[in-house]
């Protein structure tokens, strides 16, 4: 599968070298420093390419947005016409000093994504903490984590699935793009764990019964 990924950050860098790892052709793009854009594909695989955020869209079956809240319109801006692409947002709506939420309960961070990119086959999944993702062992004393994913689009849905799955954790369909105003309030219960807190690499697990 080709996947372009728009935005060269820690979790860029994490999902990459997992999808890499299962011989997915990536491409990266979006970075105020294009060498650091390089440095980032080169570390990840000695395949990987970097563009425009365009030229991802073109290249790719399946578009990761990969930015903090902020850069959203700028980058998909950057990115043009996203009709009928997959686009797996992995954007939560946190301040910049990640104090709270910019949106929440009303909306999301993945409704208003789709409503920025009309035609985009959107899907939302937060995945594992990129610090989790780099270590290289996403498990929990032998437990599989929990990563929610949503969507509208059943198809879409499924492949996203699927590359979650391939960072090694348990991926849970909680329903439709609006049920995004849940999950991510709820990621918040992990920033506060892991960094207010500072209990380190946290992740939810699902228990049933």
């Amino acid at each position: 599968m080709k996947i372009g990924i728009i935005g060269g950050g820690n979790m860029a860098n994490g999902l990459g070298k997992f999808w890499a790892k299962n011989g997915h052709q990536l491409m990266f793009s979006f970075s105020r420093n294009e060498q650091k854009l390089k440095d980032l594909a080169a570390s990840v695989s000695d395949t990987a390419q970097v563009g425009t955020p365009a030229e991802a869209v073109q290249f790719a079956d399946v578009v990761l947005l990969a930015v903090p809240w902020v850069a959203v319109p700028e980058a998909l801006q950057a990115a043009g016409s996203l009709n009928g692409k997959i686009l797996f947002s992995c954007v939560n709506a946190l301040k910049p000093d990640m104090s709270g939420m910019a949106v929440g309960t009303t909306t999301s961070a993945a409704e208003e994504i789709a409503k920025l990119a009309p035609g985009a086959r959107v899907v939302e999944g937060l995945p594992l903490f990129a610090e989790v993702l780099q270590s290289g062992d996403t498990s929990f004393n032998g437990t599989e984590a929990t990563v929610f994913y949503c969507g509208d689009d059943a198809e879409a849905k499924t492949v996203v699935a699927g590359l979650l799955k391939e960072t090694a954790v348990e991926a849970i369909d909680v329903g439709g793009l609006s049920t995004a105003r849940y999950i991510e309030p709820a990621m918040m219960v992990l920033i506060q764990l892991a960094y207010v807190q500072q209990m380190g690499q946290v992740a939810f697990s699902l228990l049933r019964r």
